[in-house]
């Protein structure tokens, strides 16, 4: 009977923290230091770049134009491959993995620099009888990783809230 009850309100709290459409804030983790930011790349169109705005704007980070006093994000170098993880009896290739490694550096306002790194990896069956279906897929695929490897980054400048308090 206890047992019941007990589920019973579990379950209700559930419900109404669901129901109200209960959700995290995006941000509070960044530090204050970080929440106004310069964005650098030699091509400020490529995937990764688009993909890092987003990411950067959704988590409540502005981002300024003006290099000298506040911290400065650069990518680096961007590395996208695929390799080939099994293929079918005929010899050809079954399912590939694909890779995007990201370098950037965080410059903080005290010149001092620190490289950053993400890796991000998916399998991808490649059905050559389904070519332009494939193809598609793919490019979803490839967009949805740029998307992880720019949380990646934010996720990791996070980790220098120490060197912001010092």
């Amino acid at each position: 009977m206890l047992n019941t009850i007990k589920m019973i309100l579990i379950s209700t709290a559930l419900f109404l923290v669901v129901g109200c459409g209960f959700h995290f804030q995006h941000g509070e983790l960044i530090p204050s230091q970080l929440k106004r930011l310069h964005l650098e790349s030699q091509d400020t169109y490529s995937p990764i770049v688009t993909a890092m705005r987003k990411q950067l704007q959704e988590n409540g980070v502005k981002l300024v134009e003006d290099s000298q006093t506040i911290p400065v994000l650069r990518i680096n170098k961007t590395i996208t491959n695929d390799q080939v993880a099994s293929i079918f009896k005929s010899g050809r290739e079954a399912e590939k993995i694909l890779i995007i490694e990201v370098e950037a550096t965080l410059k903080l306002s005290d010149q001092k620099v620190y490289p950053i790194k993400a890796a991000v990896n998916r399998t991808f069956f490649d059905n050559s009888r389904a070519a332009l279906a494939k193809s598609t897929e793919k490019e979803v695929i490839w967009h949805d990783m740029y998307e992880q490897a720019a949380r990646q980054l934010i996720t990791k400048m996070i980790s220098f809230n120490r060197e912001l308090v010092k």
